[in-house]
């Protein structure tokens, strides 16, 4: 059977990705880039068609060779790497971008992959914790770019082996890293933190929003996307079903975005306690006075929360209020100690994800089950819960062992 090619109005063959329009005549090529997106180019004769589409085959020849070769830059292999994470989020994607861009991009991105040794990405590393300052958690950000970029590398066989391999192990062996190990708040901490917050003029309306973190664990974009229907007050359950993230967009403006939870543990129920549930009533009497949340996000309206002009949080905002509120108490709390010749009860720097850490060392005080810690907090890995056990276990242990000597006076 023989297949009909199509023709030009001058009955001329037509190559496959080559049409002709109706209306005014003009000749298009249709075809897929490297990216697997779908391009158009126009001409208004098929002599002009064909010259373009030799350049688009001869730019892609040149794109592929150069790929192959190993002379392609970082940069290049990095935006290859982004367009095979076709099923990335659009947040995610806009994240890993803005990271890539304002600290590998202009420097380190402009070396040839084929030239990349280990020892290179473990001296720009080095360069970016010593020389620029760089916290941990922003090195592990662009390792967990960079590593998975020349993984694909290596698997295309333009490189032999993964230079980033082994890096960030060693360097967390090293006494350069500092491993920024978040603490929880003691007891007498967060109770002198909260009772001030409430006693507060100044502050005490951040009272409900403390008390949720506090009493949640939940992660901060959790708490700011909260909607009044998440709320089961029959039931006393919070539902977790997505999150409210403030981040800088592609086209360099910051905004709000809802993103649903990236495994199976962030979705999940919450059990409300009465402090909690009590926070969630006030907060709601308050707003009928002051005014509710109007703000609408993705389309998503009716959200828990809302700033002084009836919008979202901004999460920096509230990590400034949080050091406001600290500061506050431990300068009262110095003068106040001096006065009763004690020793004064100060508050660390902490922030909400703090807030978080707290409440899970609460949690794994008085919960032996570790399983059931990793649900609430949506803990996709239980290792991360055993981490914050194991260190509260050894404040538990320290308190027994006090204890014990108080009770039995044999000493």
């Amino acid at each position: 059977m023989s297949t009909k090619s199509r023709k030009d109005n001058k009955g001329r063959v037509l190559r496959p990705g080559e049409s002709q329009r109706k209306d005014d005549k003009r000749y298009i090529y249709q075809y897929t880039d490297p990216n697997g997106i779908r391009r158009v180019i126009y001409a208004v004769d098929l002599l002009e068609l064909r010259e373009k589409e030799k350049k688009v085959i001869r730019d892609q020849l040149d794109g592929l060779d150069t790929y192959v070769s190993g002379k392609a830059t970082l940069n290049e292999v990095f935006d290859r790497y982004m367009a095979t994470k076709y099923d990335l989020k659009p947040q995610t994607r806009v994240s890993y971008k803005y990271m890539y861009d304002h600290f590998v991009r202009d420097n380190f991105g402009n070396r040839r992959i084929g030239n990349i040794k280990y020892s290179d990405v473990k001296l720009y590393y080095y360069h970016l914790i010593n020389e620029k300052g760089f916290k941990p958690v922003t090195i592990d950000n662009i390792h967990t770019l960079l590593h998975p970029t020349f993984r694909m590398a290596v698997r295309d066989g333009i490189i032999r082996v993964n230079p980033a391999e082994g890096v960030m192990a060693e360097i967390k062996r090293s006494n350069s890293w500092d491993k920024g190990t978040r603490h929880a708040l003691t007891r007498e901490q967060q109770k002198a933190f909260m009772e001030y917050t409430a006693n507060s003029p100044i502050y005490s309306h951040w009272l409900p929003l403390f008390t949720v973190l506090f009493g949640t664990g939940c992660r901060i974009g959790e708490v700011i996307g909260l909607r009044w229907d998440d709320l089961d007050y029959e039931n006393r359950e919070i539902s977790i079903n997505h999150a409210v993230i403030y981040r800088v967009m592609e086209n360099g403006k910051a905004e709000f975005h809802v993103s649903t939870p990236k495994t199976k543990a962030g979705k999940r129920k919450i059990p409300m306690m009465e402090a909690v549930y009590q926070a969630f009533r006030d907060e709601y009497e308050a707003q009928k006075e002051s005014g509710f949340n109007i703000e609408i996000c993705d389309g998503m309206s009716g959200f828990v929360f809302a700033n002084r002009n009836g919008g979202l949080h901004n999460p920096a905002n509230i990590n400034r209020a949080i050091r406001r509120i600290y500061e506050a108490y431990n300068a009262e709390e110095i003068i106040k100690a001096k006065k009763e010749k004690r020793v004064p009860i100060l508050i660390p720097h902490f922030s909400c994800h703090h807030m978080r850490h707290t409440f899970c060392t609460r949690l794994c005080e008085v919960e032996e089950n570790i399983k059931v810690a990793q649900d609430i907090m949506g803990h996709a890995d239980v290792s991360t819960t055993l981490n914050i056990y194991a260190e509260a276990s050894d404040t538990a242990k320290l308190q027994a062992v006090n204890n014990m000597q108080k009770i039995f006076d044999i000493f």
